[in-house]
């Protein structure tokens, strides 16, 4: 009795998962992070321009968002557990692989094929399989989970800075690629206990907290190819304009005569400041839902992008990325509560993996397409102009979306009160 009792949801047992998710996604998402820091040591070391250097990037992107897809799925049939250990041994490896690259176009190659689908076993399957642990602190409970992506963002760009200034790029990644892989295993072997079935059968709850009929699902009144078709492109349109101070913001740093230390300094900052974001949201996310928490954060990552076009100093940056960090950091959970909140459960890893792929090349996308623009124009100011369009994108369907989820909440109101 003891031991089925520790398995159920909001249990103790849910919270020391959370906890090890936590560390999981700490270690397991550092490849997106380290590789904006090196961006301007691997374009020196290969010869390349600005755009071709943000390659790297932009196929790991597209790895980690192909691996959330593959590794939700196995996620979904056989436990979290199985994917995460291979994502431990393709990140390893992956790592071990860059350090011996000869150009850009192997450096990129294996960026995207081992690292980035070993990075994403992390993700999107740890924040899915969070959020079947918990009920009453859904919101809370993903906030968190999310958020180790950030402590992530907040711990490897000084560290892994200050080793490429001492041992170079190369040797970093060699000895990121021992450390990463094993302690990923290690954490994965801790996560063998499937969700309980009640959650797995539960209906999803519609946005004014009642239960939706499986037979009758509609997503805002679309089907669920549909709904989850909307969701995806928004991902895609939030995480473009994301992408631009994340990844550009060393090599801007750089290019204003900073420094890259500086540029790590502000990435840093940015990310430690939306570990703070995904808590609150988390927070606001269990009183207002998933939608409404998302129209938010793409308002405020709005203002935001905008703050980056009249300040090019060095402490206002450092401002601004502070603000950008505490304005978007809640965006990419409310997706994995949206679909808790409107998709049936026992799908939740898959549909969470599809959407945060597709965030996660919205920000494949972005870090290229902002290389390209400085390319093309010599500044980052058009860049930055480029990620607010495709926020305004974001924002317009996340209020379509909200305003169609309210009419269905009405629609089925109106039978009850008759």
């Amino acid at each position: 009795m003891k031991v089925a009792l520790q398995h159920q949801v909001d249990s103790r047992y849910a919270m020391w998962r959370l906890a090890v998710t936590i560390l999981i996604m700490t270690v397991g998402s550092s490849g997106m992070y380290v590789v904006s820091v090196v961006l301007s040591a691997v374009q020196a070391d290969f010869g390349v321009a600005r755009a071709e250097a943000s390659l790297p990037y932009t196929l790991l992107m597209i790895g980690f968002g192909l691996g959330g897809v593959i590794m939700g799925k196995l996620a979904d049939r056989y436990g979290v557990m199985w994917p995460l250990l291979a994502g431990a041994v393709c990140v390893g490896l992956g790592y071990i692989a860059s350090s011996f690259a000869t150009g850009i176009l192997t450096f990129s190659l294996v960026q995207g094929a081992l690292v980035g689908l070993g990075s994403g076993a992390v993700f999107a399957p740890l924040v899915a399989d969070t959020s079947l642990w918990f009920v009453k602190r859904r919101g809370m409970a993903v906030a968190v989970c999310a958020s180790g992506n950030y402590v992530a963002g907040a711990v490897w760009p000084p560290i892994v800075q200050m080793f490429v200034e001492q041992a170079g790029w190369r040797a970093t990644y060699l000895g990121l690629g021992l450390f990463c892989g094993l302690a990923m295993a290690g954490l994965a072997l801790f996560m063998r206990a499937r969700p309980p079935a009640a959650v797995m059968a539960a209906a999803p709850h519609a946005a004014a907290g009642g239960p939706v009929a499986m037979s009758t699902l509609r997503p805002f009144g679309l089907n669920l190819g549909a709904a989850q078709g909307m969701l995806c492109v928004a991902g895609v349109a939030c995480c473009v304009a994301m992408a631009m101070p994340q990844v550009h913001i060393v090599a801007y740093c750089t290019d204003l005569g900073y420094g890259a230390a500086r540029g790590a300094q502000m990435l840093s900052l940015m990310l430690a400041c939306g570990i703070l974001s995904r808590l609150v949201s988390g927070a606001i996310c269990d009183r207002i839902g998933g939608l409404r928490t998302l129209l938010l954060g793409s308002v405020l990552q709005c203002v935001a992008l905008f703050l980056f076009l009249p300040f090019d100093g060095m402490v206002p940056l450092f401002v601004v990325s502070a603000m950008f960090g505490l304005f978007q950091g809640g965006i990419v959970p409310s997706y994995a509560i949206i679909v808790r909140e409107h998709f049936p459960p026992a799908e939740a890893s898959a549909r969470v993996g599809t959407i945060i792929g597709c965030t996660l090349l919205g920000m494949a996308l972005g870090g290229w397409m902002s290389g390209k623009v400085f390319d093309l124009t010599g500044s980052y100011h058009a860049a930055f102009v480029n990620g607010i369009a495709w926020n305004l994108l974001n924002m317009t369907i996340a209020a379509t979306l909200l305003v169609r989820a309210r009419r269905r909440v009405r629609q089925h109101a109106l039978p009850q009160r008759a």
